[in-house]
């Protein structure tokens, strides 16, 4: 896996990546460093990452599990260190998952499962945040 960031030139602190699965996207930098909100800041990008990443583990397993899942969303809050590297310290992830007769079990499972075993940015972040989960269950039936 690789990936190209280019910055956008003088005068502006926006950078586009390109991955290698051909998409692209554009990062910027608070106005307080010169951006101009062209795009998501790239520690926003990790948070993001983090919740699509799990997110795609609890469908998945949920789908494995013959769970009727309609619809997943995940709401992450973080805290940052004060001092630079302003690393994460704290993580939350709360994940609203809605279907059919959906077992809170099966969706507690998935979501530790995901943390635990799958989800390499989940593992990844934890080296440094403390990261938590907890989960809301739709019943659309």
């Amino acid at each position: 896996m690789q990936t190209r960031v280019q910055w956008m030139g003088p005068g502006q602190m926006s950078f586009v990546a390109n991955a290698d699965s051909g998409h692209a996207l554009v990062m910027d930098g608070s106005a307080e460093i010169g951006g101009h909100n062209l795009g998501a800041r790239p520690m926003e990008m990790l948070l993001m990452g983090l919740g699509g990443c799990a997110s795609i583990d609890v469908v998945m397993i949920l789908q494995k599990s013959r769970q009727a899942i309609q619809q997943c969303v995940v709401d992450i809050q973080a805290e940052r260190a004060e001092t630079d590297p302003k690393v994460f310290t704290k993580i939350h992830l709360h994940f609203m998952v809605s279907g059919n007769a959906l077992d809170p079990k099966r969706v507690a499972h998935a979501i530790s499962l995901s943390a635990e075993k799958y989800c390499s940015a989940s593992v990844m972040l934890g080296k440094t945040a403390e990261i938590t989960h907890d989960f809301t269950v739709v019943d659309e039936s």
